[in-house]
């Protein structure tokens, strides 16, 4: 365990999307509340159905958000590989955790509990307006998931997914050549709302059109105005 202003926590707080309004005095107040715990890779942070408890804030590293469906299938939610607060949900609605979270690499955390989140977002307008805006975009991403449902075909939300990996809003597509983050068959399809197998010949298919290239565990988008196209973006 090392304090939080050992690696300058509310420094990194202060970049993090929805913070850039808060007074850096209170992001330095509110994290010297925490501590900072190194975490190997392959470490659950909390799981899903655990009752609300720690907020987290990802400082390095890398981390996935996934829940599990009462059929037992496994959904991917999101990965997280910039500095960004893990939790808060569970602590804002205080109520069970509604996924677990699992550290992809050997990751710095800093946390703190509920109580004390609660506290620095009441006493804080500029974090109450930030995690208001960052609930919304939740709640639009979901939206947008519900519609990609009912509008897109498996090869538009695929196409859709892949650029959103690389960039979340799409407000400015990548170029050319840009490397998707590592992820299986399998997270690609629980992403998109189809089967590991379909994605699989879906990928394969754009393999032979030169629209993607495999580099590893890895994606490159070789043409993105293609994918961009088939995503109806």
């Amino acid at each position: 365990m090392r304090r939080a202003d050992d690696l300058e926590v509310g420094k990194v707080m202060a970049g993090a999307p929805f913070l850039e309004a808060v007074p850096r005095k209170a992001l330095d107040r509110f994290a010297s509340q925490g501590a900072v715990h190194r975490f190997r890779r392959g470490t659950y942070l909390c799981h899903q159905g655990d009752p609300d408890g720690d907020v987290f804030f990802l400082v390095s590293g890398r981390v996935e958000i996934s829940s599990e469906t009462a059929n037992g299938n496994r959904v991917l939610h999101a990965t997280l590989d910039n500095p960004g607060f893990v939790g808060e949900l569970s602590a804002l609605g205080k109520m069970p955790r509604t996924a677990s979270v699992l550290t992809l690499d050997d990751s710095d955390v800093w946390s703190t509990g509920p109580e004390s989140f609660l506290d620095f977002v009441t006493a804080e307008p500029a974090a109450s307006r930030g995690f208001l805006q960052a609930l919304a975009r939740q709640v639009r991403e979901h939206q947008s998931f519900t519609d990609d449902l009912l509008h897109l075909d498996l090869k538009g939300r695929l196409a859709k997914r892949l650029l959103q990996l690389v960039t979340p809003t799409l407000d400015d597509l990548p170029k050319d050549g840009v490397l998707v983050p590592a992820v299986t068959h399998a997270d690609l399809a629980s992403l998109c709302g189809g089967s590991r197998e379909n994605v699989t010949r879906i990928l394969t298919e754009w393999q032979r059109r030169g629209l993607v290239e495999r580099d590893g565990h890895r994606y490159v988008l070789k043409k993105v105005a293609g994918l961009a196209k088939i995503a109806d973006l």
